[in-house]
């Protein structure tokens, strides 16, 4: 089931009632103005201005209320999580309608289908130009963290807290706020149940960095904070650390040459610890 909430002006929330209005049921919620079911959807619109959208059919009904995407937005997305050495990087931007002619010229995609060359030149320049918060969650902490958290739980607290940190920076964050989706929009949620504020006002799609340019920025900025940081921790340690997880070989090869040098106790700094390929080091 598809779950997706924004917060919508006065009109537009007249034209869903209207749209609906022999679909309107009673409800005895004192904070909803307005509960709308129609077969598969249902639409629950808060007294706040905020509408949520469930169903199978919800981004059909839902899309008609957002404005085109070429317009302000907002995008989340995270790098690190498939890398068995360095941190979690969440980076949450804005786009202007203004920027679009920027982000076409410089080719700005999802950072996958970048070279780390190129997320190296243009990274610094995204950061001084874009409204974004970043957030970085070294070695020492995750591995501290895990022991009572889930990778999804730790990036879904990560992105709520993208958007909180840009929230209290004072930025108009748009209506049309994607996160690239990594789990069930009701696990994103689950896993925020104990947080003291949650961001409520999100759209859930999976491969959003290839559909809006505002995760792609996400995405780039993450990945050139992940570069950096993984650049610290190679002069820390005097070594190279290999990304993502897949050459176990060669991880096997650095971790091994790792602990030997700095003990087995350190390697908490530098990996993920919960990853199969530390398993003899656990």
């Amino acid at each position: 089931m598809s779950n997706f909430s924004f917060r919508l002006d006065e009109d537009k929330i007249a034209r869903i009632k209207e749209t609906f209005k022999e679909y309107i049921r009673p409800n005895n919620n004192e904070y909803i103005d307005t509960f709308i079911q129609k077969d598969d959807l249902t639409i629950t619109i808060y007294k706040t201005r905020k509408v949520v959208f469930q169903g199978n059919d919800a981004f059909f009904y839902a899309s008609a209320y957002l404005d085109p995407v070429k317009k302000r937005q907002a995008g989340s997305d995270e790098v690190g999580n498939g890398d068995a050495f360095g941190p979690i990087v969440v980076c949450a931007a804005i786009v202007e309608e203004e920027d679009y002619p920027y982000i076409e010229e410089n080719h700005i995609t999802d950072s996958k289908q970048l070279s780390d060359v190129y997320i190296r030149k243009i990274g610094k320049e995204l950061m001084e130009r874009f409204k974004h918060s970043l957030l970085i969650l070294d070695n020492e902490k995750y591995n501290q963290v895990h022991l009572n958290n889930n990778l999804n739980a730790i990036k879904a607290k990560m992105h709520n807290k993208a958007y909180l940190n840009m929230k209290q920076k004072g930025y108009d964050i748009p209506a049309a706020a994607y996160v690239d989706q990594f789990c069930k929009v009701e696990d994103y949620y689950r896993y925020l149940f104990d947080e003291p504020e949650i961001y409520h006002d999100l759209i859930f799609e999976t491969k959003a960095e290839e559909k809006y340019p505002a995760v792609a920025i996400g995405s780039i900025i993450s990945r050139y904070a992940f570069l950096l940081q993984m650049d610290q921790m190679e002069r820390k340690f005097n070594m190279v650390f290999p990304k993502g997880s897949s050459d176990t070989e060669q991880i096997a090869k650095t971790t091994e040459e790792f602990v030997e040098r700095y003990g087995k106790e350190r390697l908490k700094l530098v990996a993920k610890l919960h990853f199969k390929n530390f398993d003899a080091y656990r």
